[in-house]
């Protein structure tokens, strides 16, 4: 039986890690790889093609969501199961709307995330149960996934998205520029297309549109230059 290859992708080293060990007492399951931030599962979905990614949706450096709408790209046989602690509408939308399969929970069982794998390898989408009682009591759909980046996702581009995101971890211009292998005045320009696509022109704003898109964590400070 070929087994369903899978690659871990999250920051916190001890959830990869019973991940792995989980998912390893399944006959069916193949971890191929772990990936600490977004910027290193697109690396190796790039390299290994896995069947599934369990993708952490904050991640450092590049989160889940950018990292996600890349392998979408660069490996579009590879299904995204979006894994994050927060449940809001806004996450579960923005998560398909970057190209992910499903969302799952971190507070699931290791049933419920062995299931959500199998049944995006097989091609179906799936929710955490709570996510789907919830849009079911509100009478809303559960967001849907018609095989194509939605034109939201995609606003920004993925080099913005990077730069946002280093932007509201803290990073000044010179550091982004580093971390992305960029100059500082391509930075800058970047900056300045993100802030008038946002139609936001400073620095905490463009923090808080970061924490609430999901980009980044909400515990991070927010800055007032």
């Amino acid at each position: 039986m070929k087994k369903i290859t899978v690659l871990l992708a999250d920051d916190h080293t001890l959830l990869r890690e019973g991940c792995r060990m989980m998912l390893e007492f399944e006959d069916d399951f193949e971890v191929v790889g772990e990936a600490h931030d977004g910027r290193a599962a697109v690396d190796l979905a790039k390299k290994l093609h896995p069947d599934v990614v369990l993708m952490d949706i904050s991640m450092p450096s590049l989160n889940g969501l950018e990292a996600t709408r890349q392998i979408h790209k660069a490996a579009p046989t590879t299904k995204v199961l979006m894994l994050s602690a927060h449940s809001d509408d806004m996450y579960v939308q923005s998560a398909t709307d970057s190209g992910a399969v499903g969302f799952l929970l971190k507070q699931s069982s290791g049933n419920e995330t062995c299931r959500a794998i199998r049944e995006v390898h097989q091609g179906k989408m799936f929710f955490s149960p709570a996510i789907a009682r919830h849009f079911n009591r509100v009478n809303q759909p559960l967001p849907a996934y018609a095989g194509r980046l939605s034109p939201k996702a995609v606003r920004l581009t993925s080099r913005e998205t990077e730069v946002l995101q280093l932007v509201a971890e803290g990073n000044v211009n010179k550091q982004t520029a580093a971390k992305l292998g960029i100059n500082v005045k391509t930075v800058e320009k970047h900056r300045e297309h993100i802030m008038a696509k946002l139609d936001i022109h400073h620095t905490a704003g463009l923090t808080r549109y970061a924490i609430n898109a999901g980009f980044v964590e909400s515990n991070v400070q927010l800055l007032t230059v």
